[in-house]
């Protein structure tokens, strides 16, 4: 006890009296240093006195796959300090390979009386995942918001990129600049990002023999890549910047330079894309815009107030780089 009191007291910056105070709930304690002391025992991890566990409403999960996608810690940094601004503190909780899966998350969180989660990146993106930790959320009537498109009646408020409008910008740009022979790198066959992506690029009169789907990373954009430039395509447009990172390493594999001989568009801008060699060009999903509604559609719901199950739809931008020349 007397070490978590003096740990408490140097996050806070109080004395441990002032700790001991909050925790045995005795007056004297103004209503913000109260707040501090029970936020700095969520943060180093302590039990809260059973008399005040009703407080933790001022945590929320902020559940993302992974964290090597450069993507997912600016989508946290920036959901992570609009939620601060709002007096809640952020529970980061990430997927790894064997490791803590997705609605074993779920069920820690609903233990920690969480007030709301986010997701980006979850398997509500996948229709052949798994979903049944979204409805016990649903069960339990708890605030939460998805970011990027989900499979279809989950019941949730969602914040998007306009994946068909971003798929029918980087067609058009290669298009512009000559290409006719174009290919598509995509996720999973099942994530339904990709599958909007897919039905513009094949409403824009893509060739459905130049797509390629594949896992989200480097490698598995070099692969598919590798089979695209096999078949002689001069542009690729990838699903992400770490499939286009494979896919213009895959070009110079096989001899071609880029942007000279194949032009290559990512997607989601992520940071330190205009310093790969050559500098990307890719679509930009306005994410400080994105997290930023998502956070006050939670905060509303944390509020009480009705919020639809809709999905706000954000307008990608098109960054034009290095990647990408006139054929």
């Amino acid at each position: 006890m007397t070490r978590r009191l003096a740990e408490v007291a140097r996050k806070v910056g109080v004395s441990e009296a002032t700790v001991s105070r909050v925790l045995n709930g005795k007056p004297g304690v103004s209503e913000a240093t109260r707040e501090a002391v029970l936020t700095a025992l969520d943060v180093l991890g302590y039990e809260r006195p059973t008399q005040l566990r009703g407080d933790r409403a001022r945590l929320v999960g902020l559940v993302l796959p992974e964290l090597q996608n450069p993507i997912f810690p600016a989508f946290a940094e920036v959901v992570g300090g609009a939620l601060a601004q709002q007096g809640f503190t952020p529970v980061l909780c990430t997927r790894t390979v064997g490791g803590v899966t997705e609605a074993e998350y779920v069920d820690l969180l609903l233990q920690q009386q969480v007030s709301g989660v986010v997701f980006a990146g979850g398997l509500y993106a996948q229709a052949d995942a798994a979903h049944g930790h979204y409805e016990l959320i649903l069960e339990r009537g708890l605030p939460t918001v998805l970011v990027n498109a989900a499979v279809e009646h989950l019941g949730f408020p969602q914040v998007s990129c306009d994946d068909m409008v971003a798929a029918e910008m980087s067609l058009a740009h290669l298009r512009a600049l000559g290409h006719e022979r174009v290919g598509m790198v995509l996720g999973p066959a099942d994530h339904m990002p990709s599958r909007r992506k897919l039905a513009a690029f094949l409403l824009g009169g893509g060739d459905p023999g130049l797509v390629e789907q594949t896992m989200f990373s480097l490698e598995g954009g070099h692969a598919a890549a590798a089979r695209l430039v096999g078949r002689g395509v001069s542009g690729i447009v990838c699903a992400s910047d770490l499939l286009a990172l494979g896919a213009v390493r895959a070009a110079r594999r096989a001899g071609r330079s880029v942007p000279e001989q194949v032009s290559v568009i990512g997607y989601d801008d992520s940071p330190l894309m205009n310093c790969t060699d050559p500098p990307l060009t890719t679509i930009r999903q306005p994410i400080e815009a994105m997290g930023r509604a998502a956070v006050e559609l939670l905060v509303a719901q944390i509020g009480k107030a009705r919020v639809a199950a809709d999905e706000l739809l954000f307008e990608p931008e098109l960054v034009v780089r290095s990647s990408t020349a006139r054929l």
